[in-house]
């Protein structure tokens, strides 16, 4: 009898033996609500946090549908990114390896490749086609690509998708497919301007959105390092140091901040790659490879790096800025403590980021306040505890006051025995606080 969780949806023998050799074992929330809807052919809309495993919850059930038979282009997957575009294809490959009485053929079509070489291999349709809206596009409007056999749609990272640009890809391609398509949307958030698209293509969607149970994953330490005095770039280097972590993901805002920070990192003598949307298509692609063969120890990366990409093995994430979009922090940190393992998320911060921290921690991410010092991290006081110290005295203050009644009759002496009292409560007050 098998007691893999994953025996409840009757994947085919050789599915079953992929999720086996992946260490599955039991689906995620999100895995165990899409699966069955895919599979029964409904569109669907999936709303997870990063790291939920999204991507499973939709490649499973597609693999398991696609009729190795039949020549032709039978299920679309759209990635904002070529780096994701990459992974779900490589992903694919990890699953359709198993299947020994014929082959499953997956294609991914990304910019920065050869499209006349494309072209020529496109001879032979791919059943499953993977890649960026862009490329597979063009492939359609230059009559290489058919995807008017498809069943499925998978629009996945759709709010990334809007935010650069690429749903009028999308759209265009989905225009090109059958009337009754199967649609699967996957996002972390359903901004407002992702609406008219979903309406256009998806009559009664079922709508599975997973509620976080933590904002972030329970394994992750929230760290807040105070630059104080110090050259940020010396802090920086010292907090990597002192880590010395397994692989270590460091985050700017932008491009340019990203190559000032790597350049300064090697100067100090760092092993530095770097991921950004400056590089070219093949030096992306080189640096991919070399960041999973683990050549370096450290990456400088910009947000684009936080949504999409899988890097195994991040230990440790930096925020060299605080993300202006807060939600960002957040996909910032699930880059680490995947699959189980722990991690810590560490932010390097100076008193204008005081309201971006508040509304962090309103969010629910509860940090840890640390400084390094000789090169020992040492743990220290929290940057508002004094301020919530004042608020709590006036609080205890105001109650006590309100509990002591003033005498109807005034007599000599009456404010100092008043005061007293307010003392007497305030003494206990502060004691049952303590308690607390």
């Amino acid at each position: 009898m098998n007691d893999n969780k994953f025996s409840m949806f009757q994947f085919n023998s050789y599915i079953d033996k992929a999720i086996s050799e992946l260490g599955f074992y039991e689906p995620t929330e999100i895995q165990k609500k899409m699966i069955p809807t895919i599979l029964r052919g409904e569109s669907a809309i999936g709303q997870s946090q990063t790291g939920t495993g999204k991507t499973h919850a939709y490649l499973l059930p597609i693999i398991q549908s696609i009729n190795p038979e039949v020549q032709e282009v039978q299920a679309v997957i759209t990635a904002p990114t070529r780096e994701l575009a990459n992974q779900i294809y490589h992903e694919i490959l990890k699953i359709t390896k198993f299947y020994e009485d014929q082959s499953i053929i997956s294609r991914c079509f990304i910019g920065g490749t050869d499209k006349q070489r494309t072209i020529e291999k496109l001879k032979n349709q791919p059943q499953i086609v993977v890649g960026t809206p862009g490329r597979i596009n063009d492939l359609i409007r230059e009559q290489a690509l058919f995807v008017h056999t498809a069943k499925t749609l998978v629009v996945d990272e759709a709010d990334l998708m809007l935010d650069m640009g690429f749903l009028y890809d999308v759209d265009q391609i989905a225009g090109r497919m059958p009337k009754e398509l199967q649609i699967l949307v996957f996002s972390a958030t359903i901004p407002e301007k992702l609406k008219p698209f979903l309406k256009k293509y998806m009559e009664n969607p079922i709508y599975e959105h997973v509620q976080p149970k933590h904002i972030s994953a329970e394994n992750i330490k929230h760290l807040l390092i105070p630059l104080r005095s110090r050259e940020k770039i010396d802090l920086l280097t010292d907090m990597l140091k002192t880590f010395n972590p397994y692989l270590a993901i460091v985050f700017t805002n932008t491009k340019s901040m990203a190559d000032e920070v790597a350049d300064k990192l090697i100067e100090k003598g760092l092993k530095v790659g770097r991921i950004h949307g400056d590089l070219s298509p093949r030096e992306r692609t080189k640096m991919m490879k070399q960041i999973r063969n683990l050549d370096y120890q450290y990456i400088l990366a910009t947000d684009l790096a936080a949504r999409g990409i899988d890097i195994e093995g991040i230990s440790h994430v930096i925020n060299y800025e605080l993300p202006q979009d807060l939600d960002f922090y957040v996909h910032r940190a699930g880059r680490t403590a995947r699959a189980g393992h722990s991690g810590i998320s560490a932010t390097i911060y100076t008193p204008s980021d005081e309201d971006a921290l508040n509304r962090l921690e309103k969010m629910g991410i509860i940090f840890e306040y640390k400084d390094l010092q000789k090169g020992e991290w040492v743990a220290i006081t929290e940057r508002n505890k004094r301020k919530n110290r004042k608020k709590q005295s006036d609080e205890i203050e105001n109650k006590a006051r309100n509990l002591v009644r003033k005498p109807k009759k005034v007599k000599p002496g009456y404010k100092k025995k008043i005061n007293q009292q307010v003392e007497q409560i305030k003494k206990r007050e502060r004691k049952l606080q303590k308690r607390k």
